[in-house]
């Protein structure tokens, strides 16, 4: 192992690419890089499908086609930066050929869009055939399925790569509403004096979709609702609204705060979490008869700092739910000696899909004699998906750059994983719910102290 330098990737390796994630996202970030004139190293596909370079091309082009539209002169030139090698990953031969491809090379960046049950026989492949040397390596959640075979995956990843050199995707960090979240928090003087257990009540994070699994149910067997999102994309907006506030003075400043939020988290307790199972899903394709994963799970933390002691905040998140939305809502106190004030007077607003809003939820005075009044929301920016950088397109360039600002370090997925593997161990029952509901009646007791839960739009959940 050698140390991993700051310098640009001079090319760029990518394992599957002939299956779904490389069609759907790699390929169309590939050519939104080439458009904006940051993509000039080779892309060597690796896969198992037999193709040539020309039907590499051919599928990429399709892909492209069907996500976006060809931009005619921006793929000619990813074209001719495309190459690939065939093979079974288990054969020596194919990381033979590769290295061979990868000719004078010195920074390249390997790219896992694999199962992670290969991912071991792939960093040992490339290992033995001396593709890691200032190499970093790229690869997708989940990392692991617990605390565990976390700590299984690091160990493998740590035989060929520094950890500085590794790149955990979690695509839900490249997403500029999520980091705009960050922004906001500590580019705006009036928040920080009310950013505590003194003025805010609770914090709630609502992540719903109307659909099911869309014919994933072999995949989502495996993971569930609280793998699949909770212990990585909603911790991770949990960690931009409670941290402390980062310096500026060295790249790692936000991991670092980042990881001081997940170890302050208390690990999750059966009463801690709802767990819930939309009607229809044993009947989905690879999903078992007696299925007892869930498609919903709610839960309830605390976070053991001197900040927020005291403050719950609450994470729920499903599928076949009413409606289709992932917002945050910070809700402050009730002003004192205001009994006849309603329970959620003041809130922020973070709006992170499938659109960007701010807002903030402010009282006033209803016309006329008496002193009621109603609330009113405050637009501070609202925007649809527009042309902004596309979450896959940013982390790729990111970890071609060595930038690792926005993927995951060892020591925060691990804190993560501590937080929900008691619940893991000793699951709690399945409630069955409606879909096109808001989930089990059950989960509304974990909001109960604080007026229940709110739903997107900073609307009570009917």
């Amino acid at each position: 192992m050698t140390n991993h330098p700051a310098a640009r990737a001079d090319a760029l390796v990518l394992f599957g690419a002939t299956g779904d994630l490389a069609y759907k996202k790699i390929f169309p970030a590939l050519h939104a890089m080439a458009r904006r004139g940051h993509l000039d190293a080779p892309v060597i596909a690796v896969g198992r499908a037999g193709w040539s370079v020309d039907q590499l091309r051919a599928r990429v082009q399709d892909s492209i086609a069907h996500h976006g539209g060809v931009d005619e002169a921006a793929f000619g030139r990813l074209a001719p930066l495309l190459r690939y090698v065939d093979g079974d990953y288990r054969q020596r031969e194919v990381f033979v050929a590769l290295r061979r491809d990868l000719g004078s090379a010195e920074r390249p960046v390997h790219y896992l869009a694999i199962p992670p049950s290969m991912f071991a026989t792939v960093v040992e492949g490339l290992a033995r055939a001396g593709c890691t040397r200032d190499a970093r390596v790229v690869l997708e959640k989940p990392f692991g399925r617990d605390l565990a075979s976390a700590q299984a995956l690091n160990r493998t990843l740590h035989s060929a790569f520094d950890e500085s050199a590794v790149f955990r995707i979690d695509h839900y960090l490249g997403k500029e509403t999520v980091q705009n979240l960050v922004y906001f928090r500590f580019a705006n003087t009036f928040l920080e004096p009310v950013w505590n257990r003194h003025y805010i009540r609770s914090v709630q994070i609502t992540m719903a979709e109307e659909f099911g699994v869309a014919g994933r149910g072999r995949f989502y067997e495996e993971a569930g609702a609280i793998r699949d999102v909770i212990q990585n994309h909603l911790l991770q907006v949990i960690s931009f609204l409670a941290m402390e506030p980062p310096t500026s003075t060295y790249p790692e400043s936000i991991r670092d705060e980042q990881v001081k939020v997940f170890r302050m988290i208390r690990p999750l307790a059966p009463a801690d979490l709802v767990r819930g199972q939309f009607r229809g899903y044993r009947a989905e394709a690879g999903v078992a008869a007696d299925s007892t994963v869930e498609t919903f799970a709610a839960v309830r933390l605390s976070i053991d700092s001197w900040r927020w002691e005291g403050v719950p905040f609450f994470i729920r998140a499903g599928k076949c739910l009413k409606a289709t939305a992932t917002e945050a809502v910070v809700d402050f106190k009730r002003p004192p000696l205001a009994p006849s004030f309603p329970q959620h007077s003041n809130y922020f607003r973070f709006r992170l899909g499938p659109d960007m809003a701010i807002a903030v939820g402010a009282r006033i005075k209803e016309p006329g004699e008496g002193w009621s009044g109603h609330t009113v929301e405050l637009s501070l920016v609202k925007q649809p998906r527009g042309d902004e950088m596309d979450a896959y397109e940013r982390l790729l360039g990111d970890a071609m750059e060595g930038d690792a600002t926005l993927f995951a370090r060892q020591d925060a997925v691990e804190a993560a994983w501590a937080v929900v593997d008691p619940v893991l161990k000793n699951p709690t029952p399945v409630h069955e719910y409606e879909p096109g509901t808001w989930g089990p009646p059950a989960a509304d007791q974990l909001t109960a102290s604080v007026g229940g839960w709110v739903c997107p739009g900073a609307q009570p959940c009917a």
